[in-house]
């Protein structure tokens, strides 16, 4: 995800402080690794030499002084163009389970126990996350991030599946290599 393009659409709404910006990611995006401060401000400051954002006024409110930013037209343009852009599917399926998988059978492992302990591992997070989407008052970004990994972890549990039932082909191919 594009911290750069994240900050723009959040200062598409007017302007903010690095605090703010940083606490409405963390709402909009409650799935999300949160932003860290620096990231936000370092980002911020990125923006502002690009032409993309520029500093609106600082106050300090009777707190800290803080800096309040705003999107350029340069900004809003870059954030259009990126919202427009078809993200791609990956072009390579890099997968760190398979690549596990495959160390296993060369060092002699059980891949199959490392898939049964991993299909675990999933479980567990697919049932925080259902606990997570179905919580009383759980907004509507929440449910649909919640619902957004849950089906990326199903698709990693059918897969988990389907090479179990292939590990005795799999294991021969890669022994004989």
């Amino acid at each position: 995800m594009s911290t750069r393009h994240i900050l723009l659409g959040l200062l598409a709404g007017g302007p903010s402080h690095g605090y703010d910006l940083k606490r409405r990611h963390d709402e909009r995006f409650p799935q999300a690794r949160p932003l860290a401060y620096g990231q936000v401000y370092t980002t911020l400051q990125r923006l502002v030499r690009d032409g993309l954002a520029e500093i609106d006024g600082t106050g300090s409110d009777g707190g800290p002084e803080r800096t309040l930013y705003r999107s350029t037209d340069e900004g809003a343009k870059e954030l259009a163009a990126w919202t427009a852009e078809i993200t791609p599917p990956a072009p390579f399926v890099t997968n760190e389970i398979f690549a596990k998988v495959v160390c296993a059978i060369l060092a002699s492992a059980d891949p199959a126990e490392y898939l049964s302990t991993q299909r675990a591992a999933h479980m567990a997070r697919m049932r925080e996350l259902t606990a997570v989407k179905t919580a009383p008052g759980a907004d509507l970004a929440t449910v649909l991030s919640a619902d957004y990994a849950l089906n990326h972890l199903d698709a990693d549990l059918r897969w988990m599946t389907t090479t179990a039932a292939r590990l005795t082909t799999l294991t021969a191919e890669v022994d004989g290599a």
